[in-house]
């Protein structure tokens, strides 16, 4: 039974989490000696574990980080608390539904506004769905179902945003849409309102010269689906007033989830440094690494799926017009990724787009379980003589990789601090827990030698993997992310 059970915990914690072998073991041995010893044995275990880099580094991010976030640490000093009444949602998409559903549980009236009176009613309806399967009870909401569903008022009309005190404009990430969003929500709102675009690849510039008052423009980026991710990104534009800030942080704190602040920049934080890790597995695969070992090597480091699988999940035209939009604004000094051949070569010549077309890297059958593309290994001529198959070597690439990005961004203050970086990463793209974050893993490991492996790695794959001057300033003075 114990075999069994250890397999069992093995395959969940891929020996990741020390916790799951150290309790077997508990019971393994305790069973075999008197109880007084059984309970010593345990308690060197419990201790064993408990000073462990594991413990620390989860603790650190997921008890201490998590309440400093929950003091809202970004919250400028010396003003007071909003209180919001009434929250206008323009949208009725999953985004815009799954941020109202937030909204009500918290005690708001949304005023929600589709672009027809259908849009609008089915919005409600899904709300309503959420509140009836019990999605409410995440947030404790006090109020009855009744009296929430009261709370939802569909419109077209962007007049019925007179009264409320923010807005939160959640329409499909379509430029031109959602400019035409801000203006006509301009129009109709009070000069005091504070207005709020949801955004996960727009630049938050972008938008802001079509609201009337700048100062009060914020982005906020939530993240899918809304009802079970807890993060939230607060994009601070270059004329974002701290008062918008505060109340943005106040509403977000308001409807239970975790505000992170960070500045405008190209994909913020989250998704900036979630590409790094897609991207890395595009250049295993454009090495002739097997996509089977890509895939798992991923899982054991702590990655909750592949960067294939997350690649599919994207959608391999997204990542490819990405690419062409940065060529495009970067010009000659646009540096391609390693993985950009065999995106290009997925979708114009095997027009394999992703899972939303039912193919991709994966094959997607609607009566079984999605599976890696059988031809796929021929297409990127797969090598068995490589150098890099270790598995531990593919683990160090595709964590160390987005390690280095969150040290960019936080040495470009597109995030403000290790902590905020680290919950960043676990909860926005749920990053290998068991390290506590990005720059928690850097911690670990010590940031000499971080700095010293990721030369090795550029040596060996590529100048991506150089560390930036102020991290290898940092290893020479000593300055740790954490004290």
């Amino acid at each position: 039974t114990l075999t069994v059970s250890n397999a069992k915990a093995h395959k969940q914690t891929k020996g990741n989490y020390p916790a799951h072998k150290a309790i077997l073991s508990c019971v393994y041995e305790g069973l075999q000696v008197p109880l007084d010893t059984g309970l010593r044995i345990e308690s060197r275990w419990f201790a064993n574990i408990l000073l462990g880099d594991v413990a620390r580094n989860m603790v650190r991010t997921k008890y201490f980080n998590i309440n400093r976030a929950d003091r809202l640490p970004s919250r400028p000093t010396g003003t007071h608390e909003k209180q919001f009444k009434m929250v206008g949602i323009i949208g009725a998409g999953t985004m815009a539904v799954g941020i109202a559903h937030a909204s009500v549980c918290a005690g708001l009236t949304v005023v929600l506004v589709g672009r027809t009176n259908e849009e609008a009613q089915q919005g409600k309806n899904q709300i309503a769905a959420l509140i009836e399967k019990g999605a409410s009870k995440v947030l404790d909401s006090k109020l009855s179902k009744t009296q929430m569903l009261q709370n939802i008022q569909p419109t077209t009309d962007f007049s019925n945003l007179a009264g409320v005190q923010i807005v939160v404009e959640a329409a499909y990430e379509d430029p031109e849409e959602k400019r035409d969003t801000v203006q006509n929500t301009k129009e109709k709102v009070s000069p005091d309102v504070f207005f709020t675009s949801n955004i996960s690849t727009l630049p938050l510039s972008s938008l802001t010269p079509n609201y009337s008052d700048p100062k009060k423009f914020i982005g906020l980026h939530f993240f899918s689906p809304v009802t079970r991710m807890k993060l939230v990104e607060i994009v601070v534009g270059k004329e974002t007033s701290d008062e918008t800030l505060f109340t943005a942080i106040d509403y977000v704190n308001l409807i239970k989830k975790i505000p992170i602040v960070v500045h405008d920049s190209n994909g913020f934080y989250v998704n900036r440094v979630f590409e790094t890790y897609v991207q890395e597995g595009l250049a295993l695969l454009t090495e002739g690494v097997s996509p089977a070992l890509i895939e798992n090597a991923a899982l054991l480091s702590g990655m909750p799926v592949g960067p294939l699988a997350a690649a599919d999940e994207i959608s391999l035209k997204s990542i490819r017009c990405i690419a062409r939009e940065r060529e495009l604004d970067l010009g000659k000094s646009y540096v391609p990724f390693p993985g950009e051949q065999i995106i290009s070569q997925m979708v114009d010549r095997e027009h394999r787009l992703g899972k939303k077309s039912g193919k991709g890297f994966y094959e997607y059958p609607a009566d079984q379980k999605q599976y890696l593309w059988p031809e796929l290994s021929q297409l990127v001529a797969t090598k068995s003589n490589l150098e890099n198959l270790r598995t531990d070597s593919i683990k160090k690439r595709l964590l160390y990789i987005q390690a280095l990005e969150a040290v960019r961004c936080l040495e470009e203050n597109v995030i403000s601090s290790p902590e905020d970086a680290d919950i960043g990463s676990v909860f926005g793209w749920s990053f290998a827990p068991h390290t506590g974050g990005v720059l928690s893993l850097i911690h670990t490991i010590g940031l000499k030698a971080f700095v010293k492996e990721c030369d090795l790695l550029a040596q060996g794959f590529g100048d991506r993997f150089i560390p930036s001057q102020y991290l290898r300033d940092r290893a020479e003075q000593e300055k740790p992310f954490y004290a």
